[in-house]
């Protein structure tokens, strides 16, 4: 069977559908993903085979419009959540003619694209075959959708649509308590962490005597994040805590600069985070899935608005402390202070992680894709 997978314009939206793809390659199914040209490489990175869709970059797609004029974030969070929508949306019509041409050489039975991939839909109706969709982390919200839709008015026109395909089946990887109340009906699939890997050093896998707190502001921050992540790194190194920085080679260095023994750079998580205490971060899905993965408790400062509502059920679940941006650092530590010593958090995020590991594996959902039929 041949099997096409939609990424989208970062690591994460890749590595959410890796799991899936490679238990597809591993039965010796066909696979192919297909995601924006700098994507490619973190697709092969995860042993997937990977084409470029387009060499628009997401910021491209998000900051202007499709006639290249430049857009600017509103400051309604309501609106900025359409905004993104139709951002993707941008995404779905630059990645439809590489994507047909593809299906004319290549043509796939099964169509699956992440949350925000629209593009998959589009291809998957266009061609008749049955489109999969596949959550990227907790889910996003319907706003996302809306303003896709109208983005795409005329692509779904096209196709005698008046709003986006429905998908033959839905893939959720978020744990059953921390699930969106609202979310579609669908599979549940257990969440793997499946980030780029690096040479391990002892450290990584051992825990050390003092209680570890991993700080990190997600894979696509640049020198402006870190710089912002100052302030908080100062006073958790100070407190009586081994802190350890995830974040790009290419930005770690001006963290580590006067701060002798800091560990930073780009950690496998997956290796990481099973030995730490805490995970602080700025609320991203995939990075909160891996903390419930590893049953380790987390504080959250979503920096997006997009990022708010799982963050609050998780804050909610008793596994993590949700704060607001712009919340200063010393209030920020007297939180992991509260949260290390407090055994509810760990107990609760041990649960999440139980949760996670009762559902069923990538191997077990794909016989599910495969024998997907249309209508």
């Amino acid at each position: 069977m041949k099997m096409l997978y939609l990424a989208g314009g970062s690591p994460a939206t890749v590595f959410a559908l890796a799991p899936l793809a490679t238990a597809a390659r591993n039965a010796g199914h066909a696979v192919i993903v297909a995601a924006t040209a700098d994507m490619v490489p973190v697709a092969a990175g995860v042993g997937l085979p990977a084409v470029p869709v387009t060499d628009g970059t997401m910021r491209d797609f998000m900051f202007a419009s499709r006639d290249g004029a430049p857009l600017a974030l509103p400051d309604d969070a309501g609106e900025r959540l359409r905004f993104g929508g139709h951002g993707f949306g941008r995404l779905a019509a630059a990645s439809m003619p590489a994507l047909t041409e593809l299906a004319r050489q290549w043509r796939p039975d099964v169509v699956v694209g992440g949350t925000l991939a629209f593009a998959a839909g589009l291809l998957a109706r266009r061609l008749g075959v049955p489109y999969v969709r596949h959550a990227w982390d907790m889910g996003e919200p319907a706003e996302m959708d809306h303003g896709a839709a109208d983005e795409l008015t005329a692509e779904l026109a096209g196709l005698g649509l008046a709003d986006l395909p429905e998908p033959e089946l839905w893939i959720h990887l978020c744990p059953p308590s921390v699930l969106a109340p609202d979310a579609p009906d669908g599979r549940l699939m257990r969440y793997v962490p499946a980030g780029g890997q690096r040479r391990l050093e002892p450290w990584m896998y051992t825990r050390p005597e003092r209680p570890r707190v991993c700080l990190t502001a997600g894979s696509r921050a640049g020198e402006q994040e870190v710089a912002a992540l100052g302030g908080l790194v100062d006073e958790l190194a100070a407190a009586d805590v081994e802190l350890v920085v995830a974040a790009p080679d290419q930005v770690a260095a001006s963290l580590t600069a006067g701060r002798p023994g800091l560990r930073a750079g780009w950690l496998p998580l997956d290796t990481v985070l099973p030995t730490c205490d805490l995970l602080v971060h700025s609320g991203g899905g995939q990075t909160a899935l891996t903390a419930m993965w590893a049953g380790v408790p987390q504080v959250l400062v979503p920096n997006m608005p997009k990022l708010i509502p799982h963050s609050r059920r998780l804050h909610a679940s008793g596994a993590a402390v949700m704060l607001p941006l712009g919340e200063d650092a010393p209030r920020v530590v007297a939180v992991c202070r509260e949260v290390l010593t407090d055994p509810a958090y760990r107990r609760r995020s041990g649960g999440l992680a139980a949760e996670i590991a009762a559902l069923p594996g990538p191997a077990e959902i794909l016989p599910v894709v495969t024998d997907l039929r249309v209508g």
